[in-house]
């Protein structure tokens, strides 16, 4: 028996291939087609460089640094040639810029060290697990990010784990509360069957922004109450808040 297909622990009970399809199926009821649509299509080496300046900020702020990064360095070549500090501050809007700019520049200068130019057309060409490695051998490149790229620029079979992801499967025992990213990347990858690591991605994220939120859940609107084994104790600080008496009403 393989232990992905059968429950684990107590403290992961979701950890099991038939919950997973039961989660997909529904949150794929609960939030309709659009939760599952399919992820953009860009060039990889795009997409690496837009996740990158994703980290530890919004999707909006990165798009944002992304787009002032394209209009200010039309090139690659442009971006690599900036001093750093110059390149913080064309990508200041997606923070914490003075980190990003030289781990910008040191991923393409790999790139162009073992490709001869400023492409990633070799991803196509790789099997998952090589294409993976590959990416998370470029400086600073960590799981999360490769899963991204493998996802939404290769179409491939990927979860990538972010805040979200991370949050949502740890509340829902699929992983450990308190397993690393690196280790919930690992073991999502094994447990969720072939297939269905994106469209879950996907509704991980919508389920983490609007009902499983940080720090409390809106536990009452999740189509997955049933199943959560800490809803039972968010629904009881609820609903013991709901009985205590305002100050108004003492006398």
């Amino acid at each position: 028996m393989s232990p992905r297909s059968y429950p684990g622990p107590p403290e992961t009970p979701n950890a099991d291939r038939r919950r997973i399809r039961t989660i997909l199926n529904r949150l794929q009821t609960h939030f309709g087609g659009e939760a599952f649509a399919p992820p953009r299509r860009v060039d990889p080496l795009e997409e690496l460089i837009l996740t990158v300046l994703s980290q530890h900020t919004s999707d909006l702020n990165a798009e944002r640094a992304f787009a002032d990064l394209r209009a200010a360095l039309p090139t690659w070549e442009d971006v690599v040639a900036l001093p750093a500090p110059a390149l913080a501050d064309v990508i200041r809007s997606g923070g914490l810029a003075n980190q990003k700019a030289p781990r910008i520049q040191a991923i393409l200068r790999e790139i162009h060290r073992r490709e001869g130019g400023y492409a990633l057309a070799v991803l196509r060409e790789l099997s998952d697990p090589d294409a993976r490695t590959y990416l998370t051998s470029l400086p600073g490149v960590g799981p999360k990010t490769a899963a991204v790229v493998l996802s939404f620029s290769l179409g491939r079979d990927a979860l990538p784990v972010d805040t979200h992801v991370h949050r949502v499967t740890g509340r829902l025992g699929i992983i450990p509360a308190k397993a690393s990213a690196e280790r919930a990347d690992a073991l999502l990858h094994e447990l969720v069957p072939d297939g269905l690591r994106t469209p879950l991605h996907v509704a991980f994220i919508r389920l983490g922004r609007e009902i499983c939120k940080a720090p409390t859940p809106r536990c009452r609107g999740c189509p997955l109450r049933d199943l959560c084994p800490t809803a039972p104790r968010y629904l009881a600080t609820r609903a013991g808040r709901s009985r205590t008496p305002s100050p108004s009403t003492q006398r």
